[in-house]
């Protein structure tokens, strides 16, 4: 555990990424199930790794926890190759899959010393490593509890306290909020915070529940049919999608109207009157609001504010609708399967 600090440390120190995937190829005879995929995560940042069944995020996770070896190209986990250095990746990396098994007649607290055991912890390392992941996870409680009898948000934590017994640098988290009720997976969520912003863990997390991933991700990587579609945060996955769609400069807007009386009447001259605008388009409407795609600058944005209140329109909000990476997945991925 401690030359696992170390070297994060020290990683962290040269500014290294402490996750990065170079050219990464897996072929399955004819299926790319990866092809060609690359990118990197440092210290502290929680990375989305977001694409459709089959796109190749759970081969590319396998071949990080060195479960699978590449085709081509290589992996590396703070610093250390998986092809090369597989024994000391695993020092540095917690692998979650999506299912993991729960043997029988064992509890929590002998579930986890199993696995710290497996790592090589002994004595006293060992004890306090299992003290502080039961801490960690909140399953103080339930230690002497049968893992066949837990919970699925119970058992999620006990499998994220295995992947954290031997205190990694590197999480990587296949679905770990599948199945979940909504409280169970914001109490996961808080848990992968704490991972990265205070004890500065890098965590690869794959989910099928954008909306959450994009409250907790710094970045994200876009992957379909074995292919890197996108990669940043979310703002630079918009502006490349932008880019690639060449609509560079269109922007959503949203204009809320005050409440009142003619509120339906007020919404319905709103609409006519921006479709009657120049460089608006796409316009949708509810009781009281507008949402509509602007293709002018910023000036032209306060141009068109100044206009709407002049026709006397009694708007109350007026901002743009950022974009979400549910929105970004659906823009730029096609619905390609393997």
């Amino acid at each position: 555990m401690i030359e696992s600090v170390v070297r994060a440390s020290e990683t962290a120190q040269r500014g290294e990424p402490s996750l990065e995937l170079r050219h990464l190829h897996r072929f399955f005879g004819r299926l790319k199930a990866v092809d060609d995929v690359s990118f990197k995560a440092w210290p502290g940042q929680v990375m989305g790794f977001i694409g459709p069944n089959g796109a190749g995020k759970t081969t590319s996770m396998r071949i990080l926890a060195t479960l699978d070896t590449p085709t081509a190209g290589d992996a590396f986990v703070c610093g250390y190759s998986v092809v090369d250095d597989p024994d000391k990746v695993r020092r540095y990396l917690g692998f979650m899959p999506d299912s993991f098994g729960k043997y029988a007649n064992m509890n929590v607290v002998e579930y986890l010393d199993f696995y710290a055991r497996a790592y090589g912890l002994r004595d006293a390392q060992r004890r306090d490593a299992i003290e502080h992941v039961l801490v960690f996870t909140e399953l103080r409680k339930l230690a002497d509890k049968a893992i066949n009898t837990l919970s699925k948000g119970m058992s999620q934590r006990l499998g994220l306290g295995r992947c954290l017994i031997h205190d990694p640098q590197v999480m990587v988290l296949d679905e770990p909020a599948a199945g979940l009720d909504p409280r169970a997976r914001v109490e996961l969520r808080e848990l992968i915070r704490l991972l990265a912003s205070e004890m500065k863990k890098t965590v690869l997390i794959s989910s099928h529940i954008l909306t959450e991933l994009g409250e907790i991700c710094d970045s994200a990587a876009i992957i379909e049919a074995g292919q890197i579609l996108a990669y940043g945060t979310v703002a630079e996955i918009q502006r490349q999608q932008q880019a690639t769609s060449g609509s560079i400069g269109t922007r959503a807007l949203h204009v809320r109207l005050a409440a009142g009386d003619t509120l339906d009447e007020a919404t319905s001259r709103l609409e006519k009157w921006l479709l009657e605008q120049p460089m608006v388009k796409d316009v949708q409407c509810s009781v009281g609001h507008a949402t509509f795609d602007f293709e002018g600058n910023e000036t032209e944005q306060q141009q068109l504010l100044q206009n709407l209140l002049t026709a006397g329109h009694p708007v109350i909000e007026f901002h743009g609708k950022s974009q979400s990476l549910e929105d970004a997945f659906m823009n730029i991925t096609k619905g390609i399967t393997q």
